[in-house]
């Protein structure tokens, strides 16, 4: 089988949550050996979930994108089980070391020399705390590439502001044109294209200094300020307000210049999306929904005036969308040549012929979540160097061996000794943070 083109690159991950966790999973599947350094004295902040050991009361009331454990039950490692974390734990490795001792810190510039790169996306002021830089890593290792992805910088006002993507959203003003018209943006909801892009930016970043690296010979600090990575992807309403001193608002499922909506269909909490772009389309439109009376209304005669009374034309396509399912409908459209798409939950993705005969879900077996899940893989193909999912979900200090005695040389002895010193384990105390 072809070398996955990143095989033979070493990569520290010491990421948390999302945004950095996704940036490490996107290396470790292109074949980098990602070993991921974590702490069993202390939790990391809602990455392998919110307490240790939470009570099953407690996960019966998180929501489901941080707490559907298998039968949302707590496990006997509940840190293992954490679906927020499994969903990009893929392809990794695991060992465990205490950054706050010193014998913790040695282990850590050993693991340095040895290694290409290191991925963190922390706070600024925890790297600053634990005396962790890049000048620091570029002593031990010139060629070593160092990535930081803080929320908004490692300088400026803003450098410690803790934040996660709903937040960061907020700061760059994506938040408020993702609203509806009808509410104020204390009714939005949490939204975290933030991290998932900053995750994929982290990777191609890295993937830039390790080539450049590869040309020159020498390492570099990358520093990815999330925040600022997602203005791009709103790069629009900032024009509009450079150029025209225009604030865009809230459009909600509203187009610019088309008839557009998102319309309730039969079943509970089922939609669909319709989009007119103009009078052949609504004639179009019309006509495969049978042209009730209401299609002559006077005001929708035109497309300027279905513009104008959209409102009022949504109550009516959402009379005819009611009495039908939103395959169903999406079917009878798109056969007359409209544009319409369901709003699709997760059985509708699982069920879906196209992802399937993508191979987009793969089956992986973690023993710490009852045997083997469907998980989403990598997010693209290559056809010399296929990209699977090569092991599942990593368990904290899963392979503290290998990395150990391996990667670091350790004897027997010292690892015995690093065990009984708090370093090692797979399981955090009773007492931990």
């Amino acid at each position: 089988m072809a070398k996955l083109p990143l095989e033979g690159i070493r990569v520290l991950d010491m990421t948390v949550v999302w945004a950095g966790t996704y940036c490490a999973t996107l290396l470790a599947d292109m074949g980098a050996e990602v070993i991921r350094l974590e702490s069993i004295k202390r939790l990391p902040p809602i990455t392998r979930g919110y307490m240790p050991y939470p009570p099953k009361e407690v996960i019966e009331g998180l929501p489901a994108f941080v707490a559907a454990m298998p039968g949302r039950e707590p496990g006997a490692r509940p840190w293992n089980r954490y679906p927020l974390f499994n969903a990009h734990g893929r392809n990794k490795l695991g060992m465990t070391v205490d950054l706050l001792q010193p014998t913790g810190m040695e282990i850590f510039k050993r693991l340095v020399a040895v290694s290409d790169a290191f991925v963190e996306n922390n706070v600024t002021e925890t790297m600053d705390k634990l005396g962790i830089s890049y000048e620091m890593m570029r002593e031990i290792n010139p060629r070593i590439v160092m990535l930081r992805m803080p929320a908004y910088g490692n300088s400026g006002a803003y450098r410690n502001y803790r934040s996660l993507g709903v937040h960061m959203e907020g700061v760059i003003g994506h938040t408020i044109v993702r609203g509806y018209e009808d509410m104020d943006q204390s009714s939005s909801t949490n939204v975290f294209a933030a991290d998932a892009a900053g995750g994929a930016q982290g990777a191609f970043a890295m993937l830039a200094a390790l080539h450049f690296r590869k040309r020159t010979g020498k390492g570099q600090l990358i520093e990815l300020a999330q925040a600022e990575n997602m203005m791009a992807y709103t790069g629009r309403f900032f024009m509009d307000y450079a150029m025209n001193g225009r604030d865009s608002g809230t459009l909600g499922n509203r187009h610019t210049s088309a008839v557009q909506g998102c319309y309730p269909c039969a079943g509970d909490d089922r939609w669909v999306n319709i989009t007119l772009r103009g009078d052949e389309d609504w004639s179009a439109f019309r006509d495969a929904i049978g042209s009730p009376a209401w299609t002559g209304d006077a005001r929708f005669a035109t497309h300027a005036g279905r513009y104008e009374h959209q409102s009022a034309l949504d109550a009516r396509i959402a009379e005819w969308t009611r009495r039908h399912g939103h395959y169903e409908v999406m079917h009878i459209l798109q056969a007359a040549g409209v544009a319409a798409g369901p709003v699709i939950d997760q059985s509708d993705a699982f069920a879906d012929p196209h992802l399937r005969e993508r191979g987009i879900f793969e089956a992986v077996y973690h023993e710490d979540v009852d045997g083997s899940h469907l998980y989403v893989g990598a997010p693209y193909k290559m056809s010399d160097t296929p990209i699977r999912i090569r092991r599942g979900p990593v368990r904290l200090g899963a392979d503290n061996e290998y990395v150990y005695k391996q990667v670091l040389g350790v004897s027997d002895e010292e690892y015995a000794e690093l065990e009984r010193a708090g370093h090692i384990g797979m399981d955090f105390p009773q007492d931990a943070l």
